[in-house]
């Protein structure tokens, strides 16, 4: 049955009640600065009323009320819209960082037009077409040595500055790694003490909105996706792995890869397994340097390697004003100094590949002749061997074209001897090294008994460059050249032999004397003649296409990078509003729910006092 003394309880409620939401509104006021923070409202209910309907129940009037109660403290929260926020900000910060490096990308190619790469190789060519009309001149010959310093010296420098980039991005990525260990395993730690104080029937609302903003943060650095399902074990996991279970946490580490580059790869700490990521700033920073940077260096050095090659092709077969032959303008460091190209890949101590960039078969062939067989060649490819079929009815020059035109990471030419030259270019996957002719193999003769190349037709008589002595399968007077060392754009320089003699700068050819005719510029015309000519520079066709290209591709990537940027703010700057309009703290409604819970709680604190006053009366002043 009812107390006397009820009344009191009821307006204790209705004062405690209110005295929580009171302070609920003052601590979203406090916190209305607060990083990541949610508006909490204080959630009231009916406390249970006397007199339910029982078999016990007294003979009077049920259901009396017995005032309000304090049920729980939410935080105001829309949790798909933290989803998508969660999945959407990745790709904001994966171009953000796309687009910042991509700047300093810019600043690399914009080189002073006086100064670049582009002008110094201009200038390059007309010293050789100075000499041409002048080979009798010491002064023209300096010219040339002297601009292909110049030239040799901006294509380091463009190195530099691409490989300073990709040494920054290398750090980045390790600290960007360090940071994802360090969010994850805040938030295994949050999740324990989120269980913990949910098992003693607390609401953590603090420790909620602080583990949103861990991974909101941790969203921004990795493509991350939440689940929630199992309230005792929050789950993060990034591209279908988990990465934080509950209390949970795995960790990421660096192995060294297996390149040249001394840069290491992104690894699971407990598996040992690849880690990889489609987005995040991670994700655009291991892209960056691996593909992007990685592409750019390839291009300059294919660049580097056929010009000098072309260059050499024709320098060591003409004559300087000494009389002296043989000796190649441009000089590379070799990848091994074994004559072969012999090294040890695996580093067991035993010779196992063969490091080959070129070869030249010994026969000299017509570009308009017939092949008058057929067959299929294998070139090695990105993925695999590369099959390239000819016919009988094919000329050598739809050969050649059919060839780089495949896919193959080997391309062709006739060089001014007419002899068929195949080259290695860069590979696409890091597995595979820079520069090496992984395998040639002909079904037939055209680069057999045709072109002089391979030893024997089938596979039998295939070069493959798994093993030592690889070079033992080419035709006897078959020339080749052993690879360059990892970046060849970083170490090509002027031959110091003709730096020190420039009179050993060729002009002209060979006399039936084994010395050059007076005013003999026929050398020189050749070389000047690269400048216009129809080579392979990787997938293009002449040194203006290099540049043309290298140009515009950091141009375009740089511009993509921006405008999706530009996009992806637009969409998180809403998001982000529409989350602020449900989860921030209005103060001027806070001040307003303040005065309403206080006019509530003045009204309870009056209700005790008239209650005190009727417990007088009976107590006092009855007179029994």
């Amino acid at each position: 049955m009812g107390s006397t003394f009820s009344g009191i309880e009821l307006g204790k409620r209705s004062i405690m009640a209110h005295t929580d939401a009171i302070t609920t509104a003052g601590h979203n006021i406090s916190n209305a600065n607060t990083e990541g923070y949610s508006r909490q409202r204080v959630q009231m209910k009916e406390f249970d009323p006397l007199y339910k309907p029982d078999l016990e129940r007294a003979e009077r009037a049920g259901m009396i009320g017995q005032g309000i109660d304090t049920q729980s403290i939410n935080r105001i929260r829309d949790e798909l819209l933290d989803g998508r926020i969660v999945a959407q900000a990745n790709q904001e910060s994966y171009w953000q960082t796309r687009s910042d490096y991509y700047t300093m990308l810019e600043q690399i190619y914009n080189e002073p037009v006086d100064i670049s790469i582009r002008s110094n190789m201009d200038k390059f060519w007309e010293s050789w077409q100075e000499l041409s009309m002048n080979p009798e001149s010491q002064a023209a010959r300096q010219a040339v040595v002297t601009r292909g310093v110049t030239l040799t010296d901006s294509i380091k420098n463009r190195w530099e500055g691409l490989s300073g980039v990709a040494n920054i991005i290398d750090g980045d990525i390790e600290a960007t790694m360090r940071q994802v260990n360090s969010i994850t395993a805040q938030i295994a730690e949050v999740n324990g003490e989120i269980v913990r104080s949910k098992a003693m029937g607390d609401n953590p609302n603090d420790l909620l909105d602080r583990r949103d903003l861990l991974v909101d943060k941790l969203s921004q650095l990795i493509n991350v996706t939440t689940d929630r399902r199992d309230s005792d074990e929050f789950e993060v996991h990034v591209d279908g792995k988990i990465l934080v279970q509950g209390s949970v946490a795995r960790e990421f580490a660096l192995a060294p890869k297996f390149d040249d580059t001394g840069y290491s790869k992104l690894i699971w700490a407990d598996t040992g397994s690849d880690a990889h990521f489609s987005g995040g700033k991670l994700g655009a920073l291991v892209e960056l340097r691996d593909v992007d940077i990685r592409k750019e260096i390839q291009s300059l050095n294919t660049m580097t390697m056929n010009f000098s090659d072309l260059v050499n092709d024709v320098h060591r077969n003409a004559v300087g004003a000494n009389k002296v032959t043989g000796l190649d303008f441009f000089v590379q460091h070799s990848f091994v100094e074994n004559a072969n190209g012999n090294f040890d890949r695996d580093g067991d101590g035993e010779l196992d590949t063969s490091y080959i960039f070129r070869f030249t078969g010994n026969n000299a062939l017509d570009l308009q002749q017939q092949v008058g067989f057929e067959g299929v060649m294998k070139l090695s490819g990105a993925n695999g061997d590369v099959e390239i079929p000819y016919y009988h009815t094919d000329t050598v020059e739809t050969v050649i074209a059919r060839i780089n035109d495949s896919t193959s990471e080997v391309k062709a030419y006739l060089d001014k001897n007419n002899h068929l030259v195949l080259k290695g270019t860069t590979a696409l996957h890091e597995e595979n090294p820079d520069f090496v002719i992984r395998h040639v193999e002909d079904s037939g003769y055209f680069l057999a008994g045709y072109a002089g190349i391979l030893r024997g037709a089938g596979e039998a008589s295939a070069y493959d460059f798994a093993q030592a002595d690889a070079v033992m399968a080419l035709a006897d007077g078959s020339q080749y050249a052993v690879s360059p060392v990892y970046n060849p754009s970083a170490y090509v320089e002027v031959n110091p032999a003709i730096r020190n003699d420039v009179m050993s700068v060729a002009a002209g050819y060979k006399d039936g004397n084994s010395g050059v005719a007076t005013g003999d510029g026929r050398a020189a015309v050749e070389i000047a003649a690269i400048r216009n000519s129809q080579v392979m520079v990787g997938g293009l066709k002449t040194f203006d296409d290099y540049f043309a290209d290298a140009v515009t591709n950091v141009g375009l990537m740089g511009e993509q990078a921006e405008m999706n940027l530009m996009s992806q703010n637009s969409i998180m700057d809403d998001l982000r509003g529409l989350r602020d309009s449900i989860s921030g703290v209005n103060i001027d409604e806070e001040l307003a729910d303040i005065l309403k819970f206080q006019h509530g709680y003045n009204a309870a604190a009056k209700f005790i006092t008239v209650w005190d006053n009727l417990v007088d009366t009976v107590i006092n002043r009855l007179g029994v």
